[in-house]
């Protein structure tokens, strides 16, 4: 049984974020179309002898201890499948982090993917995502790996067939948001419901037509840089743009590939903002 796995975990896109709803433990009830894309960390784990997880990230200082999802997500396996064995977990992140991209939640579900593997284990898909859920919300998507209409707490899904064949520009101005700010911020005066799985669209037009974020409007009150990152990816030539997650990437739909890297090279030539074209998987 090897000992060493070397995993690729992708980053998602909200193309559609409705906030239902404040719940009484504190959650809040979403409505949102998941969909993931071709930007990758890569995770390099390692079994070794002891028990000790560690985590590194070179070139990124990781919180310690029980604050870094990756080594969390480590302990959490291990502790549910009584086992004690040592785990090195080596993080090379290309998606930005604190960047609505989900990058962070998408690493831990890899981790418990790929310990299941390595150990043996034999966890249902159901048990994985029921330990992701634990780690945060965003999680048991990756876990799920389809593009996928989430509703509850982001935590229950409906399969969507994926959007139609479209090149995403992503934008990251460099600035971290805080979810739970956003989200303590949003002024909430009623719950509303959104039940309906949105139908599949025919075409780019019909996919923009979907593009919504109920969190834009306090992240783009406390930084106007992503209305300027809208702006300048519509002028661009992008059929729609929206912020993803709590922010503060924001991605642009283009029908065209060609044109979806000129976009991207010019807003890199001009900005100091990171910039990555990518595709739907």
């Amino acid at each position: 049984m090897s000992t060493i796995k070397t995993v690729f975990a992708p980053a998602k896109v909200n193309l559609c974020l409705h906030v239902l709803g404040k719940r009484t433990d504190g959650y809040h009830d979403l409505a949102m179309l998941m969909q993931r894309v071709t930007l990758f960390d890569r995770l390099d784990l390692e079994l070794v002898a002891g028990g000790d997880v560690t985590a590194s990230c070179p070139g990124l200082v990781l919180a310690d201890g029980e604050q870094n999802i990756v080594e969390r997500a480590a302990r959490l396996f291990l502790a549910y499948v009584s086992m004690r064995q040592g785990v090195s977990i080596v993080v090379k992140k290309n998606i930005p982090a604190a960047a609505g991209l989900g990058g962070g939640s998408s690493d831990a579900a890899a981790v418990l993917e790929s310990l299941d593997e390595l150990l043996g284990t034999g966890l249902s898909r159901t048990e994985l995502m029921g330990l992701g859920s634990r780690l945060g919300a965003d999680v048991p998507f990756f876990l799920y790996k389809k593009t996928a209409w989430a509703t509850g707490i982001g935590d229950q899904f409906e399969a969507w067939p994926g959007v139609p064949f479209v090149t995403l520009v992503l934008v990251n101005p460099g600035i971290e948001v805080s979810t739970v700010g956003v989200f303590r911020n949003l002024g909430l005066t009623h719950s509303r419901p959104i039940a309906r799985i949105p139908r599949f669209p025919e075409g780019t037009s019909g996919l923009v037509r979907l593009l919504h974020n109920d969190l834009e409007v306090v992240t783009c009150q406390r930084h106007p840089v992503i209305t300027t990152i809208k702006e300048r990816l519509v002028a661009g030539g992008a059929n729609g743009a929206l912020m993803s997650g709590s922010g503060p990437t924001v991605f642009g739909l283009f029908d065209d590939y060609s044109h979806a890297v000129q976009v991207a090279q010019s807003l890199s030539a001009e900005t100091d903002w990171w910039v990555e074209v990518v595709s739907p998987l």
